[in-house]
């Protein structure tokens, strides 16, 4: 596993822990909160690219672009279960 792989996991799992916290109930184990964060990231990188909200690189930036998109999915996910 190359090196930025890892590091990419690593914010997913931290920034799908935040969200879990943020978003109460909406943890989903560590596996769960995992593949939320990496969804997450890929959900936040695309609303700041489409916003054109420029993020400042770096670990810090990383966490917050991918917590932001996994808050947002956990909260899409908790309406679509209402319904």
């Amino acid at each position: 596993m190359s090196e930025n792989m890892l590091w990419f996991l690593i914010v997913g799992l931290i920034a799908g822990w935040l969200a879990g916290v943020l978003v109460k109930g909406g943890g989903f184990g560590l596996i769960g909160d995992l593949v939320v964060g990496v969804l997450g990231a890929f959900v936040g990188g695309w609303l700041f690219t489409t916003f054109g909200v420029a993020m400042g690189g770096g670990l810090f930036g990383s966490i917050l672009v991918a917590t932001i998109g996994a808050v947002v999915l956990l909260l899409i996910v908790r309406i679509i279960r209402r319904v």
